[in-house]
């Protein structure tokens, strides 16, 4: 049944979809109903398959045939022209969509109660105590379990200083990213496992900077 407004004007779903003709995308991503040519010199073919011409421009596209589309996917590198820093920063802000994150109300209360004492650092009223057990071995440090967890996914000793986790992290990230690693997908897993890792120990108080 053909539903229309007072006016005539058409409403119906199959209506608005004439009206507003886009091309169709299948499950693999090709836009069969393109004609466009595709991009690369040459080649005859219908370009189906949209691709970002760079990181930087990411809604302006080439279009090329399936063939073509594969290449250029195997040769693109979001990070290339990237410094390390930069590269690392983009990690932390993908971890949490790009949005920038806030403490707490309640620890910025608590931190400005220490504050008003004349203590930056509340551990600091513990002394050379705060982080050490005297009644264990060395190398066995008494820490969270989150943190004891991430320093076995970095495959470091608990004596391991900042600098030292910062060098692991970095050292994995460039094994296991798959902008790093030739497209390698494989170990995006144990690569979240890394990121997590990172984020358990970067603020932490056991460790020390040297």
């Amino acid at each position: 049944m053909t539903k229309t407004d007072p006016f005539g004007f058409d409403i119906s779903v199959s209506g608005a979809k004439k009206r507003n003709a886009r091309g169709r995308r299948g499950m693999s991503g090709a836009c069969e109903t393109s004609t466009r040519p595709c991009d690369h010199a040459g080649c005859p073919e219908r370009g189906i398959y949209r691709a970002p011409k760079s990181p930087g421009a990411l809604d302006d596209y080439y279009w090329f045939c399936k063939e073509h589309v594969r290449e250029y996917n195997l040769k693109w590198n979001f990070f290339e022209g990237v410094t390390e820093e930069e590269f690392l920063r983009q990690i932390d802000r993908d971890r949490v969509w790009g949005r920038p994150t806030r403490p707490f109300g309640q620890r910025g209360e608590e931190a400005r109660a220490w504050s008003r004492l004349g203590v930056d650092d509340p551990y600091q009223v513990l002394g050379d105590k705060a982080t050490r057990n005297p009644g264990r071995a060395a190398g066995t440090r008494r820490l969270p379990p989150t943190e004891r967890r991430a320093i076995e996914i970095l495959d470091l000793r608990d004596t391991a200083t900042r600098k030292e986790i910062r060098a692991a992290y970095k050292a994995l990230v460039k094994v296991l990213h798959p902008d790093m690693n030739g497209g390698d997908r494989s170990h995006e897993e144990q690569l979240a496992e890394v990121v997590w890792a990172w984020e358990q120990l970067r603020e932490s108080r056991n460790f020390k900077d040297e």
